[in-house]
């Protein structure tokens, strides 16, 4: 399997695009839109965001899957996709390895 990524690595590496994505939206993003009234940073980082937050679910029941987490894991990984900083706090937690 040379050049070949397993799931758990492609779910670290989304995890983190999708928790630095959720902060460019939450910090950068809205406050342009509201403030700034330029709605065009929430168009395309929310765009990016979105994306990785449905590759993130994804990789979330593949690596699930494969590496036999039980549902608490699962549901704390989902957890994670909804809270600012959740994502690097559940891989510095539980993907210890």
């Amino acid at each position: 399997m040379a050049g070949k990524q397993s799931t758990l690595e492609m779910f670290r590496k989304v995890g983190v695009a999708e928790g630095i994505s959720f902060l460019l939206l939450l910090g950068i993003a809205m406050p342009l839109k509201y403030m700034a009234g330029i709605p065009q940073a929430v168009t395309y980082i929310g765009w990016a965001h979105g994306v990785l937050f449905v590759w993130y679910c994804y990789l979330v029941i593949m690596a699930g899957q494969e590496d036999n987490w039980k549902f608490g894991k699962i549901f704390l990984a989902f957890l994670a996709a909804l809270l600012p900083l959740g994502p690097f706090l559940f891989h510095r937690w539980f993907l210890k390895r």
